[in-house]
């Protein structure tokens, strides 16, 4: 197995995930909160998405933001700001985070997943020592980077199914 096709197999875990923690919930649902200031489904989902479509476009020669040039942003009620990935929330900004369904957070999700699949077929295993990021000490490589960006999904996939778990009258 090819170091690309592991990172493939790994992110291609993501997506039906990310639709087992959304689909066939409210609008209503996706913004329920287990406690006050806890994390919403709909807002891990829309960061984890974020967080993905940040990192991967700055691996990407000449490459936009999804959130930032789609129509993502206002199917949340909120802007194209790239710099908006959830990073720094309070819980006061994670309510303005309100999917309007989970068809948009799946949309939107479905988009920066093709994205990074595409990335990833192109990879060979040199291009992952590459340091795509020094202001840490050690430089961050590549490999790094989307192993970074895989656990940080995957972590927040898990904690929307759980937030899901615990919905009332489900």
């Amino acid at each position: 197995m090819q170091v690309n096709e592991l990172l493939i197999e790994g992110f291609g875990r993501l997506p039906e995930l990310v639709e087992g923690a959304v689909d066939g919930l409210t609008a209503e649902q996706l913004q329920w909160a287990p406690a006050p200031g806890a994390n919403t489904i709909g807002w891990l989902v829309w960061h984890l998405t974020r967080v993905q479509d940040g990192h991967l476009t700055e691996l990407i020669d000449g490459a936009e933001e999804l959130w930032a040039t789609g129509d993502f942003a206002g199917r949340f009620g909120l802007d194209p700001d790239p710099g908006n990935t959830g990073y720094g929330h309070t819980p006061a900004d994670v309510a303005t985070v309100r999917a309007e369904s989970p068809d948009a957070l799946l949309a939107y999700f479905t988009a920066v997943h093709e994205r990074t699949i595409a990335f990833l077929e192109k990879l060979s295993p040199q291009d992952l020592d590459r340091i795509v990021d020094e202001r840490w000490d050690p430089p961050v490589s590549l490999g790094v980077r989307l192993v970074s960006v895989w656990d940080d999904d995957t972590q927040h996939v898990g904690q929307a199914a759980y937030v899901r778990g615990l919905l009332p009258n489900r």
